[in-house]
């Protein structure tokens, strides 16, 4: 048991220092590209401000939906009912509160792509934004990509929030405790070890429409007609091992890590906040 404790914590603070060493690294960078005008309109920096705003917006929701959906659900079930279905309260939660995440989400990944596939298509995310609604419109211009998006996401977000909950379940259970039992730091441990395992299992499942959706709002991908057939085109077109595997292991290991951090860090503000995280309990023990 002792060896398994400080393995356990020896890990993640090797995980906290790698952690916090990437962030900077990513900071540092980004404001050497914001410094540096020739460097600043490199193509690999053309999608920071989109992907930093975008999916700051979608966390928000995401994580607070999750919550959100969980608390109602029990509410409305009961605490026992929830607890035998915690898992399909944990799937149909993600979904609900993916869905309305991905509608703000959106437009920030067309412009996205659209900048990093095009870097002289526009100067910045809001000329690119007005631009493609000029082109196509609001919903093809910025919602093109909706679909595969929710194709991607709402699997991906499911798989994520169910293995994280069931993964963590695991972990108390094997060091015989509770969220209640532990400290606030032990149990950002927790989200953090259960986080990586759901974030690897999250990018198996959702990574054959990620590949589709970094291509449908390229430029005259998958050709003309209906949004269907451009991704049937595209698809034929790469491949389905390849949209399956291209590229797997290297999302794998970003997802994984990513996501152990989005977990410990909303457990650390929301414990910074006062506020408790909801944990299903069997209320008859």
């Amino acid at each position: 048991f002792f060896f398994f404790f400080f393995f356990f914590f020896f890990f993640f603070f090797f995980f906290f220092f790698f952690f916090f060493f990437f962030c900077f690294v990513i900071f540092f960078f980004f404001f050497f590209f914001q410094a540096e005008d020739g460097i600043r309109d490199a193509q690999e920096s053309r999608g920071l401000g989109p992907t930093a705003q975008g999916y700051f917006v979608q966390g928000w929701f995401k994580f607070g939906g999750v919550e959100f959906f969980k608390i109602n659900f029990t509410r409305t079930l009961g605490e026992q009912t929830a607890y035998n279905n915690k898992t399909p309260i944990y799937l149909v939660s993600a979904a609900c509160a993916e869905f309305i995440a991905d509608i703000f989400l959106c437009p920030y990944e067309a412009c996205r792509i659209r900048l990093v596939s095009d870097p002289t298509y526009a100067k910045s995310m809001v000329e690119c934004g007005n631009k493609m609604v000029a082109e196509g419109g609001v919903l093809v211009g910025l919602y093109s990509g909706f679909v595969p998006m929710l194709f991607k996401q709402i699997p991906y977000t499911m798989a994520k929030f169910a293995v994280q909950g069931a993964a963590a379940d695991s972990i108390y259970g094997l060091l015989n405790s509770s969220p209640e039992k532990m400290s606030s730091g032990a149990n950002v441990s927790v989200s953090l070890a259960s986080g990586v395992v759901a974030g690897v299992v999250a990018a198996i499942v959702s990574h054959p429409a990620d590949t589709l959706l970094s291509k449908v709002n390229k430029a005259g991908a998958g050709g003309t007609g209906s949004m269907m057939s451009r991704l049937s085109n595209i698809a034929a077109e790469t491949g389905y091992l390849n949209l399956c595997t291209q590229g797997l292991p290297a999302r794998c290991v970003m997802i994984g890590s990513l996501t152990a951090g989005q977990f410990g860090i909303f457990d650390t503000v929301m414990g910074a906040l006062g506020a408790t995280k909801f944990h299903f309990h069997d209320p008859s023990h």
